[in-house]
């Protein structure tokens, strides 16, 4: 292919993704067009029956607000929203929860201005690095406007610190250290804490920065998080045992039990066996934590110590030195072992930020990396599923015990029945 075809060819494919970002744009704007008129239909439904004293329907369509231009990761989107006349004077007014009064830009937008200062540019190159990702979209992104960004989120930072947990109560906690991408003037990591209430929903409980081995720097969350009312710990912490927050955990909430990550625990077992030996000894390792009692989880624990102990003592005296607590999910919930055998929780939401080497050129300050962390977090957050079984939650908040997965009483319950089914049939 000679010089002349291949830049007709690159001009064609400029101009189809043209054509294509038109469309999708186009797309974009009807779409929001019908959903804005279903919102408006719906409130003016909503006050159908409120009229005036002289028998006129009290709220009604009243053309449109200005237009104004969202700005969306495939470019500005030109938008306007009805509004509403209010007749009777009670100064009822139709709000689009779309498009609050003052949206400029969307979500997604305000979600990369964040990843952007975790991957270490500064403001003063903020509208560059914008323009190359969603095009004329940025212009409206001054380096003045990312500060008034970022002001206000140090403000929501501020005020998450500072929330009273007095009325919350955690069944669950993951936990870990995360390293971020961008450095930062102090070589610290952010410590995270992620919970599950009484609902089953998950939500972030702590974010701070400090060292991750450190024992004082963990005890300062957790006791900040009691000094804040939460007075009663959780059931059970899961987290890496290369954590100083286990030692810190017994002096704050010491009757919370603990569970080890099977992930991080595998990838330490064989990173101290031979590559060859490695995939088997993976599945020798997947059928402990995977067998459906802890005495069968037991047994395959034993078979992997005799299997390997010879010749591999470091590799085995890793797994044995937390044997309890890689099997403490035994005395929880069935339906929850696919959320407690590991900190998944945490690994998976920061999985395209949390990076053992701080390689980029920008630098920033540890506040500022709290605050870019917190805002990903919570955007993150809103797409958190409640974890499954959630309705064994109360049983373990109410002190009932489980063993092997299930609970106690309904165990002695099930033998009880077959008792009586028994009888039934010797009768």
């Amino acid at each position: 292919m000679n010089k002349n075809t291949t830049n007709r060819t690159e001009n064609q494919n400029l101009g189809f993704q043209d054509v294509l970002t038109e469309v999708l744009r186009a797309g974009a704007q009807q779409m929001l067009r019908a959903a804005i008129e279903i919102e408006i239909n719906t409130f003016i439904e909503q006050y159908k029956d409120n009229v005036t004293e002289s028998g006129l329907q009290q709220i009604v369509r009243n053309g449109y607000l200005p237009a104004r231009t969202i700005q969306t990761g495939i470019g500005n989107i030109a938008v306007e929203v009805p509004r509403t006349r209010d007749r009777g004077g009670e100064g009822i007014i139709f709000h689009s929860a779309l498009l609050p009064p003052y949206l400029k830009r969307t979500k997604q937008m305000d979600e990369l201005i964040p990843w952007l200062y975790l991957k270490g540019i500064s403001s003063g190159n903020m509208h560059e690095a914008l323009e190359s990702l969603v095009g004329p979209a940025a212009k409206g992104l001054s380096p003045t406007n990312v500060i008034r960004l970022k002001t206000q989120w140090e403000q929501d930072f501020e005020t998450f610190n500072k929330r009273n947990l007095s009325d919350k109560q955690y069944v669950y906690f993951w936990v870990d250290g995360i390293y971020l991408e961008a450095r930062l003037e102090e070589k610290q990591c952010m410590l995270v804490i992620i919970g599950v209430r009484a609902d089953g929903r998950k939500e972030l409980v702590a974010l701070s920065g400090g060292f991750r081995e450190s024992e004082i720097s963990w005890k300062g969350v957790l006791l900040d998080l009691k000094n804040r009312g939460l007075a009663i710990g959780p059931k059970l912490a899961i987290g890496d045992g290369a954590l100083g927050f286990w030692k810190a955990l017994k002096q704050v909430y010491g009757e919370t039990k603990t569970q080890r990550c099977w992930v991080h625990k595998t990838v330490n077992v064989l990173d101290k066996l031979p590559q060859k030996n490695q995939k088997k000894a993976k599945e020798k390792l997947h059928e402990i934590w995977m067998a459906e009692t802890k005495e069968n989880a037991l047994k395959a624990f034993d078979v992997f110590v005799k299997t390997y102990e010879d010749k591999y003592p470091k590799a085995t005296d890793c797994l044995i030195k937390d044997k309890d607590m890689l099997l403490t999910f035994y005395d929880f919930p069935a339906q929850h072992w696919r959320h407690i055998r590991t900190s998944n929780a945490i690994e998976s939401t920061f999985a395209t930020i949390r990076l053992r080497t701080n390689n980029t050129k920008g630098c920033m300050t540890l506040k500022t990396g709290e605050v870019m962390m917190f805002k990903l977090i919570h955007s993150a957050e809103k797409r958190w599923l409640r974890i499954v079984g959630s309705n064994h939650l109360a049983d373990l908040i109410e002190g009932i015990s489980f063993k092997d997965g299930v609970k106690n009483g309904a165990a002695k319950l099930t033998k009880n029945s077959e008792k009586i089914g028994e009888q039934k049939c010797a009768a």
